[in-house]
């Protein structure tokens, strides 16, 4: 059985102390891949640090884009910054970029604004976009459906999901994944049961968005990539499959979003 955490943040701060031990318990949990996330907008940058730790390991890959919370730190520079990186072959998706109407850390035009342009440069450079989508729905949907009928939607994966599974029938429509986190554990997540059950096998994914939203039983912890696995018995669990089976699919699609 091999698992993939197709969104971590393991260059984060809170891992500086144990980051070897953090890989090793992952890997002998059976996390064969993991995709780290940068974002070059942040307050300190993290972009250098991210691809550095992806150099040392030949089983992780990058992401990079501007967040929403940073959307108004976007420029002509990061933009120049951000296009040289997903050049490289260690990067694999543009993100994580979208609309994030709880905290609005950045004004609402304005991450409309970047969250546009960076889906326009994603399209044109070919690479797979990793949507946050947080009590922006309306919006995303408008967004995304305008684009798809221009003939402009990139490829790519809804983060973290916590919406509603009519909300995931479009983006499913839309051609995108969907990546359930340590949420659809929770006792007072029962939408995301209902959409880990009816998303098709062929489109779903898994990840820890770690250090955040650790996983029952394990809720309250800093999350690592190695808790993966009770996101993953919860879902087998909720399908009804045998966790060869399901392990075996989740590998197969994030291989073909991602990359292996």
């Amino acid at each position: 059985m091999r698992l993939y955490d197709t969104h971590c943040h393991i260059a984060s701060d809170v891992f500086d102390e144990d980051i070897n031990e953090v890989i090793d318990r992952f890997r002998a949990a059976g996390v064969e891949r993991a995709l780290v996330v940068a974002d070059p907008c942040e307050e300190v940058p993290n972009h250098e640090k991210v691809f550095a730790l992806i150099r040392a390991h030949d089983f992780l890959f990058g992401a990079i884009g501007v967040h929403p919370h940073n959307a108004s730190r976007w420029s002509d520079d990061i933009e120049a910054l951000v296009k040289a990186y997903v050049a490289r072959s260690d990067c694999r998706l543009w993100g994580e970029i979208g609309l994030d109407y709880h905290y609005d850390l950045s004004p609402r035009d304005v991450q409309k604004d970047v969250f546009d342009r960076q889906l326009d440069l994603a399209y044109d450079a070919g690479i797979p976009v990793q949507l946050h989508i947080r009590e922006a729905h309306g919006d995303t949907m408008d967004m995304l459906r305008a684009r798809a009928r221009a003939g402009r939607m990139p490829k790519g994966i809804m983060h973290c999901y916590t919406g509603s599974w009519e909300a995931a029938k479009v983006y499913l429509d839309l051609g995108l994944y969907i990546s359930l986190s340590g949420a659809v554990t929770f006792k007072n997540a029962p939408k995301l049961a209902e959409v880990a059950v009816n998303v098709p096998a062929d489109r779903l994914l898994i990840e820890t968005d770690c250090p955040y939203m650790a996983p029952v039983p394990l809720r309250g912890r800093r999350n690592e990539p190695a808790f993966i696995v009770h996101t993953f018995e919860k879902i087998c669990a909720l399908r009804e499959e045998t966790p060869e089976a399901l392990s075996e699919q989740l590998w197969q699609n994030s291989v073909r979003i991602i990359g292996d």
